[in-house]
């Protein structure tokens, strides 16, 4: 990426008493585009953005967490944005260690200590940010003292093989054979896949990322996901493709189509005008073009690398360091009721709750749909301070 990339693009349009700038470190190859509010000195909260989105999808409660007595921190992440330093080659080509779940906690450790700052008051996580805020958490609690999950829960790390054998592994497999869960989507009558499994394929970016009719998709892909939607969550009672056929498109996919084709094909029975109404409440088209601009810029491959890292069981090994550990800091999960993101994981609560020593939540906004802080700010804001000033 172009080496001065902070003086060739124009400044985002944030609100009053935010201010951006970029900011690197020696011990890590990224130059971290950065969004700050409030006074350095102060306690540090890091946010920590998902997919398909940035550091700016903080921006709405940024100056009340500031006004409260917080220094306040949301970076574009790694593969996003315009923090710039990944690698940027193609799918194939891609060092994809780089995009392993530690290495995601280290480029937080590292931010963090560039700051100045050797304890964090609190990591907050919305989406796929949730994955490096609550292993962050899991990691260094002596670094990071609390934890706001949104959206995405905490299951805990894969345990290890216990006190077996292999050969008793493979006996046990044999007795209980379980269906693979891709192979029996494809075989519904309506045959589906998985959209963490797509996002990993080297076509999902080129399919995505045409700037032709990007604003449409962004457009879409952010209201279907919405409270705005017709969106109406159920308990997934189990991994299997019949109950995973609940879930919606963006989710659970056709078998032959994109994203941007499912997308496309589920706004034909949504109401533009109505939809454009309410999307203005939240997301208005002027905030929507950043993230038009944005990825017409990066593309998505940068955060498509972190479903791929996601479903690498090669990438994912790093996480038996933790196997039999569990978030020992006070943690608070928030939700929309509207959000299907919970019900992907069954008994996603208790196993939250087994998951962390000091578990808070779920905390339900009612009527929000997935891009909470977006959506319903203010409630977001009243939680999580909540939960700071109570533990």
């Amino acid at each position: 990426m172009h080496p001065n990339l902070e003086s060739s693009l124009p400044p985002l349009a944030l609100p009053p008493g935010l201010q951006q700038s970029q900011i690197k470190s020696s011990a890590s190859d990224l130059s971290y585009h950065i969004i700050e509010a409030g006074n350095k000195g102060s306690p540090i909260l890091l946010l920590l953005h998902g997919f398909p989105e940035l550091a700016y999808s903080w921006r709405k409660i940024m100056p009340s967490l500031a006004k409260a007595g917080y220094y306040v921190i949301a970076f574009d992440q790694r593969g996003y944005g315009r923090t710039t330093g990944w690698d940027t080659r193609p799918f194939h080509d891609v060092d994809m260690t780089t995009f392993a779940p530690t290495n995601l906690v280290r480029d937080v450790v590292v931010l963090a200590n560039r700051l100045g700052y050797r304890q964090v008051e609190c990591i907050i996580g919305h989406d796929f940010g949730c994955v490096p805020a609550s292993l962050c958490a899991l990691a260094r609690p002596d670094m990071f003292q609390k934890v706001v999950l949104i959206g995405y829960p905490f299951s805990g790390v894969p345990s290890l093989p216990f006190n077996t054998s292999p050969e008793e592994e493979e006996q046990a497999s044999q007795n209980d054979p379980q269906p693979d869960l891709h192979e029996e989507l494809a075989k519904l009558p309506q045959p589906k896949k998985h959209y963490r499994w797509y996002y990993s394929t080297a076509s999902a970016s080129d399919e995505m990322s045409p700037p032709s009719g990007l604003k449409d998709f962004l457009r879409g892909y952010f209201h279907l996901k919405s409270g705005d939607a017709h969106n109406d969550p159920q308990l997934i009672k189990a991994t299997t493709a019949q109950e995973f056929d609940k879930l919606p498109h963006y989710y659970i996919m056709p078998l032959r189509l994109g994203m941007r084709d499912t997308v496309a094909q589920d706004m034909t029975s949504e109401e533009l005008s109505n939809m454009q109404q309410k999307a203005g409440r939240w997301l208005p088209d002027a905030d929507l073009q950043v993230y038009v601009d944005e990825f017409a810029r990066t593309k998505f491959q940068g955060g498509l690398n972190w479903y791929r890292a996601s479903t690498d069981p090669k990438l994912q090994k790093s996480l038996d360091l933790f196997a039999g550990k569990k978030i020992e800091v006070p943690c608070l999960f928030m939700a929309g009721t509207k959000d299907w993101l919970l019900h992907q994981t069954p008994n996603a609560t208790e196993r939250m709750k087994m998951a962390c020593t000091h578990f808070q939540g779920p905390v339900m906004v009612e009527g929000a749909g997935h891009w909470l802080q977006q959506e319903q700010p203010e409630k977001v804001a009243e939680g999580i301070l909540r939960f700071l000033k109570e533990t």
